[in-house]
């Protein structure tokens, strides 16, 4: 039997964080690529998003852009959902700061009010999406109608916080309220973005107040209502 030997030590190679930083500059890669495609989609619809023409756009090679994607679909599914974080964020996550109830809806209104006029020229991927895919089946709509549900869902949630804080009639119907509200929105993307209405914008904040007016809690009711029950506030229930 012969004595094993210590075999000498072997440089180690800084494979960990190698990989790290490829995942990183991965990550990075398809971030700007994401956002060159939120902003060709706002101009020619997601409909008109391709590898080819995403690629065209950001100097890179069509491969290059295939392999972050793997199909023209995953692509414009990623642009729905990045533009629903975006709009997550500065609409509901900054309305969710101010009191629940009328402020927090005013707050969202304002902000989505900013939203859409930063959007006139530009476009809403959630308006120029419903007529691209209004008749359609499959993955991309999917995405888009998920989108839409869930910015709808938090609006009504607001209003119903409104009328357990007393603000807003317990008799009004939360849905009807929630739906003439995002009918402004599309009234004001009509009239601003396709004729040009420099007054649309005033109109559309005047009609919000009408609203509140219109379903508020008459001074009679303050006195005998009783508010509905507490619910802890956060994303899920704005």
């Amino acid at each position: 039997m012969t004595d094993r030997q210590t075999p000498p030590p072997v440089a180690t190679l800084p494979v960990p964080d190698a990989g790290r930083r490829v995942l990183i500059k991965g990550q990075q890669t398809k971030a700007v690529i994401i956002d060159a495609a939120l902003g060709l989609a706002a101009q020619i619809g997601l409909d008109g998003l391709s590898i080819g023409a995403l690629a065209e756009v950001t100097g890179m090679s069509k491969s290059g852009v295939f392999a972050h994607f793997g199909s023209r679909e995953e692509l414009q599914i990623s642009v729905i959902r990045e533009y629903h974080d975006r709009f997550e964020a500065e609409v509901f996550y900054a309305a969710m700061q101010k009191p629940r109830g009328v402020p927090r809806l005013q707050a969202m209104f304002d902000k989505w009010m900013v939203q859409s006029s930063a959007e006139i020229d530009s476009g809403c991927i959630y308006i120029s999406g419903a007529v691209e895919y209004d008749d359609r089946t499959g993955p991309v709509r999917d995405a888009l109608v998920s989108s839409v549900s869930t910015w709808q869902a938090a609006l009504r949630r607001a209003v119903e916080l409104a009328q357990e804080e007393g603000q807003l009639s317990l008799e009004s119907d939360a849905h009807q309220i929630a739906f003439e509200i995002h009918g402004l929105i599309l009234a004001l993307h009509y009239e601003a973005r396709f004729l040009r209405d420099p007054g649309a914008t005033e109109r559309a904040r005047r009609a919000f107040s009408r609203i509140l007016a219109r379903y508020g809690v008459q001074p009679a009711q303050q006195i005998t209502g009783a508010k509905g029950p507490k619910t802890p506030s956060g994303p899920s229930n704005a």
